[in-house]
């Protein structure tokens, strides 16, 4: 199979991973009523299940990391397609509140951890020219799983019941994650790679070549620090409205279609923002995209906070769909364009579980405030105040110092 072959193939393993994955994460939105009126479970409680899954997610995208950056990630990606799937079909069983912690918050969550390091390192190590196009393609995956799999699931819930809808999803998830796992390789030069011996003798040229900061000299740094803190700010907020936007949608009157319609539009706006900044990202770098980014969701959070009408939620998902989209493109360029790719498994896995305290901190916030209060609108306001932070320090982000570089080589 030629270099070029191949290379198309990563791109689409990639992308299906994305989709799968991530569209099948923020499903649980679509899930969140139906288990509140079955079991009355407040909102704060089902809220926790989704954060104990996404903490997990980036706590083991650590240890995912490392091990993609040595062995390379198909018998990984066949691991978590076994969890993800299985946690999935294990929640059609669910009658107890412990069980929607085990079941989504553990075993789901576990799964979970691989979609982003496995689909964006192997990205960032088969692409150096393009390497902010073809993220971008690959994330468009992500955004085509959120438009597509939360309808799907409504469709299902509505025909099926809500536990017939996770069965089935879950086993469709296991089967397609564990057979794309078979195409995957860990770059152009993986001859099926056994062990430590063959990554170290392939990455030495890399790392001198593009001036890759190990994780170790990385984690010294204030700009890891500096992004880390980015991605917790930032995905505090978005899994707020990834997990919310439904039940808040509800309340204000719209169907449970029509509010499964709002997270899909931003799933299928998401796609244009993660193509165009990929492209972007090629021409001007991540710093300015991410610039963007934040400036285009403050407008979108502002301006959910008088959206009180199905129109004016279907606007808000579009903006807010350009920055989602875009933020989630950046982040793995962004490592390499400061980092190199020597070590980019790790060092994206520790963004990556920065981020994910954000995230799991971020639903269970929402939701208990909303139990004391009954409303989102402090959320709202709170968070369109942690973006302008966000924002803040992004502007402060600059170079790695050539002296750091130098004791690289």
């Amino acid at each position: 199979m030629s270099n070029k072959y191949r290379s198309h193939t990563i791109v689409a393993a990639c992308f299906i991973i994305q989709a799968i994955g991530i569209g099948t994460f923020v499903t649980y939105g679509v899930f969140f009523n139906s288990l509140a009126s079955e079991f009355g479970w407040s909102r704060a409680a089902i809220s926790g299940a989704s954060s104990l899954a996404f903490i997990l997610s980036g706590l083991f995208a650590i240890i995912i990391g490392r091990l993609n950056d040595i062995y390379g990630p198909r018998n990984l990606m066949r691991i978590a397609a076994i969890f993800l799937g299985t946690g999935v079909m294990l929640m059609s069983q669910v009658t107890e509140i412990w069980q929607l912690y085990v079941f989504y918050g553990i075993i789901f969550g576990i799964g979970l951890s691989a979609i982003d390091v496995i689909a964006l390192t192997t990205t960032a190590r088969w692409f150096s020219h393009a390497r902010g196009f073809m993220t971008g393609v690959v994330k468009v995956g992500t955004g085509a799983g959120q438009f597509l799999i939360p309808f799907l699931a409504s469709i299902l819930i509505a025909a099926y019941g809500w536990r017939q809808a996770y069965l089935n999803i879950g086993s469709v998830v296991l089967v397609v994650l564990f057979c794309v796992a078979q195409v995957l390789r860990r770059d152009p030069e993986d001859r099926d790679i056994r062990g430590p011996s063959a990554v170290k003798t392939q990455q030495k040229p890399a790392t001198v070549q593009d001036n890759s900061i190990s994780a170790k000299n990385a984690i010294q740094t204030a700009q890891l620090w500096i992004i880390c803190g980015v991605s917790l700010l930032i995905v505090f907020c978005l899994l707020i409205i990834l997990v919310h936007i439904v039940p808040h949608a509800t309340d204000l009157g719209l169907s449970p279609t029509q509010a499964a319609a709002v997270l899909s539009t931003i799933g299928a706006v998401s796609m244009i923002g993660r193509f165009t900044s990929g492209v972007a990202i090629d021409r001007i770098g991540c710093k300015p995209i991410m610039v963007v980014c934040f400036l285009t969701l403050i407008a979108a959070l502002l301006w959910l906070q008088v959206a009180d009408l199905d129109w004016m939620l279907y606007l808000f998902a579009s903006i807010y769909g350009l920055a989602h989209g875009s933020f989630f493109t950046a982040i793995s360029p962004m490592v390499a364009e400061v980092f190199g790719i020597a070590s980019h498994g790790a060092i994206l896995g520790i963004v990556v579980f920065s981020g994910t305290i954000g995230g799991a901190l971020g639903p269970i916030v929402a939701g208990q405030l909303f139990d004391i209060t009954g409303s989102y609108a402090i959320t709202f306001k709170m968070i369109t105040l942690i973006s302008v932070v966000g924002l803040a320090l992004i502007l402060c982000l600059k170079p790695i110092s050539t002296k750091i570089q130098a004791l690289e080589l």
